[in-house]
């Protein structure tokens, strides 16, 4: 008998496995990054369908077999705005680059609650905030991969994960040096 684990997780992509299957990419709060297979997730009549839309926030059950992680079921907490493309956009760039450079399985309770409020942010934020939104998620996502130090930022922004008002104008402030900061470490990663 295998053991079921309860998660939060982050859908960052999806593809299709053979008739009814597909396989997930998933940032989870207890174990990281890992890939997942669910069964039948795209007939009609699965519970899951709608949970595990890429890019949304689902509570997951998930089981280790022999062969990898395969959801057992999930329920949706965080959906993307079909209407909000932008923001849309925006999150799918983010999860593009959270897979580019997580390896492996880690729990990073930091980098997971930087990923969930950043998503809430850019459905909740007008479009005229969603490049700051982003620039500062990047910013913290290598921060918590440890590619940045907050002392080279000298800025509080890393001491916690909040997307709102105040943490925007200060990233907006500190715009030229996060940007410098965060190309500089991404072209040190070689990906």
């Amino acid at each position: 008998m295998y053991q079921k684990y309860q998660t939060e997780a982050i859908v960052l992509r999806s593809y299709e496995r053979g008739e009814a299957d597909r396989v997930f990419a998933l940032y989870t709060r207890e174990f990281g990054f890992v890939w997942a297979r669910a069964s039948a997730v795209r007939r009609e009549g699965s519970k899951m369908r709608y949970a595990l839309q890429n890019y949304s926030r689902a509570n997951i059950s998930l089981v280790r077999g022999n062969k990898g992680w395969r959801a057992a079921g999930a329920s949706a907490l965080a959906q993307i705005d079909a209407l909000n493309v932008n923001g849309a956009k925006t999150f799918a760039r983010i999860a593009s680059l959270v897979e580019r450079l997580v390896t492996g399985e880690e729990k990073n309770e930091y980098l997971f609650a930087a990923l969930a409020e950043a998503q809430d942010a850019l459905m909740r934020e007008s479009r005229e905030a969603h490049a700051t939104i982003e620039l500062l998620c990047v910013a913290r996502v290598l921060y918590a991969l440890g590619y940045v130090s907050a002392e080279a930022l000298g800025t509080a922004l890393f001491s916690h994960t909040a997307y709102a008002l105040p943490e925007l104008t200060e990233a907006e402030a500190a715009r030229a040096k996060l940007l410098s900061s965060v190309n500089k470490a991404l072209s040190e990663t070689h990906l």
